[in-house]
């Protein structure tokens, strides 16, 4: 199976134009035999809003206009596009990226872990808890940028038995992330990453792009620079995520991440930090 990371300039308040690169990078994916695309962080909006009302002007419903334009070209291509929005639910305001197949739109992700930049300054933290959702060629999660920080993220959707991690992202420049993020969330958690980055500059904030698609060995399939638009590719096996058993020497050395657990050991994580 062909997987694929899209990695574009995104223009703030100009939906019809990044809708407009959208639809275009996800035809081009899938006529390369992508089965699945996965676009950056707030791809459809723009991340560095001012206010919430200028965000919320910004947002959509899912289904919504955007969605249902993806979702025609999804099912006219036969591939699934994972594409990063606002979402707008009554006064509800949440950083999502939505899973459009070719049957149609199966939900949201919406952004666990907010920090204090851009539009996460003003929406609301996601209130669904790390949904894995079965398309028609891989269980997919999703982390959305700064949720990818918690190693929690990762594993609690390979513990729902996904394959594939989605990471719709916008790292800044001064951000690591990228440098180790990915490769740690593949190989920890036995499964595929797909980590969609923007490039260009939003009201004084540049982006740093390095898209990645990695191998759940750590493995680096592509990965993009720090400037350019671009498409990667990488080939993935999604069956081959669910053998969590790594055997580098047969009966000496192997080993099961997920086996291995011991979640009596693990009661602090669960408790609710004090805050300062």
């Amino acid at each position: 199976m062909k997987v694929a990371a899209v990695q574009m300039d995104v223009k703030i308040l100009d939906t019809e134009r990044n809708l407009s690169t959208i639809l275009s990078r996800f035809k081009e994916a899938a006529q390369a035999g992508a089965r699945l695309v996965v676009f950056p962080e707030c791809a459809l909006t723009g991340y560095c809003f001012s206010s919430r009302s200028e965000a919320l002007e910004a947002a959509e419903t899912v289904p919504g206009p955007a969605t249902e334009k993806i979702r025609a070209v999804a099912k006219k291509v036969g591939a699934t596009a994972i594409v990063g929005m606002l979402e707008r639910m009554g006064d509800q305001l949440y950083n999502a990226a939505a899973v459009i197949t070719p049957e149609g739109t199966l939900g949201t992700h919406r952004k666990v872990h907010l920090l204090h930049l851009g539009v996460d300054r003003f929406d609301d933290p996601g209130d669904t808890p790390f949904p894995v959702f079965e398309t028609p060629y891989a269980k997919v999660g999703i982390n959305i940028c700064f949720d990818c920080s918690f190693p929690e993220s990762g594993r609690v959707v390979k513990l729902k038995h996904a394959q594939v991690l989605a990471i719709p992202t916008n790292w800044p420049v001064g951000s690591d992330s990228w440098q180790h993020t990915p490769i740690v969330r593949a190989t920890e958690n036995h499964l595929y990453v797909v980590a969609a980055d923007r490039v260009g500059e939003e009201r004084g904030f540049r982006f740093v792009g390095h898209s990645q698609i990695v191998h759940f060995t750590g493995e680096v399939l592509a990965e993009a620079g720090e400037t350019e638009e671009t498409i990667l590719y990488g080939e993935i096996d999604p069956m081959a995520a669910d053998d969590n058993r790594v055997v580098r020497v047969s009966g000496e050395y192997e080993f099961d991440r997920l086996a291995a657990r011991r979640p009596e050991m693990y009661g602090e994580i669960t408790k609710r930090s004090r805050r300062a």
